[in-house]
């Protein structure tokens, strides 16, 4: 039996048709090979990473540079702390520029490399955001330094310019931001566990490790926290942006 023009062009315009698919309002339409939908991320929780941290370390900040109540708190929580050991300076070298840089360096060229090799677009977005976020860390905390001029604890030669640590803010930048990198490439939930977990040991190892060795105060210690918790929220926001392995 013939079929009108009026029939075949309905058929043809029908989802599941006789003719070409359809490609109207009406279509089926799967994700893009390498691309994973973005969601808005809630926004308590973002808040929670960005204000909250924020303003503690405004507060921290203030009471450093007024000489504050809080300080007295810090120095006795310090001399309940500090125990100089070997222990605590080879924890607190996990800290060293020269150790934790070269740990996200070779995430970055990790991730640089699959990101290229699975064609993911604008692969070279990750990398360079996590080694911005690092550039950043000697850029905010040089300044702060000049400009609290703290001095170091009874175990430290004396000085300033202890506060915030640089140390924890290397290693919190370093091995976080190769946590946040290396997440999307691992395939298992188990996985994902351990790295984070394997992270977040290792900055507080470093933590440990220069407030028992003396090497800092413990609000030194603490500020480089929350400025490393807005940094890496940032890097985290950024890295939602771009294409991530499918």
């Amino acid at each position: 039996m013939s079929t009108s023009p009026v029939q075949r062009s309905r058929d043809e315009r029908a989802p599941g048709g006789r003719g070409r698919p359809a490609t109207g309002r009406g279509a089926s339409r799967g994700p893009r090979p390498g691309r994973v939908p973005a969601r808005r991320p809630p926004l308590l929780p973002l808040a929670l990473l960005v204000v909250l941290p924020a303003v503690l370390f405004a507060l921290i900040t203030w009471q450093v540079a007024a000489h504050g109540p809080l300080l007295r708190t810090d120095a006795r929580l310090s001399r309940a702390l500090v125990r100089p050991d070997r222990a605590g300076e080879l924890l607190s070298d996990l800290g060293n520029m020269q150790v934790a840089v070269p740990v996200l360096a070779v995430a970055l060229g990790y991730v640089a490399w699959r990101g290229r090799r699975a064609g993911v677009p604008r692969w070279w977005l990750p990398p360079a955001a996590g080694a911005v976020v690092m550039i950043l860390v000697p850029l905010v905390i040089v300044p702060l330094k000049d400009l609290t001029a703290r001095h170091g604890t009874p175990a430290v030669p004396p000085g300033i310019g202890y506060f915030p640590s640089g140390h924890t803010a290397t290693a919190a930048v370093a091995y976080g931001a190769a946590v946040l990198l290396l997440l999307p490439w691992l395939r298992t939930a188990a996985a994902r566990r351990a790295l984070v977990a394997a992270g977040a040991v290792l900055v507080l190892a470093v933590s440990y490790g220069l407030v028992r060795r003396g090497y800092h105060w413990p609000l030194d210690v603490v500020a480089s926290w929350c400025l490393c918790t807005v940094l890496l929220t940032g890097l985290w926001l950024t890295l939602r942006g771009p294409a991530t392995p499918g």
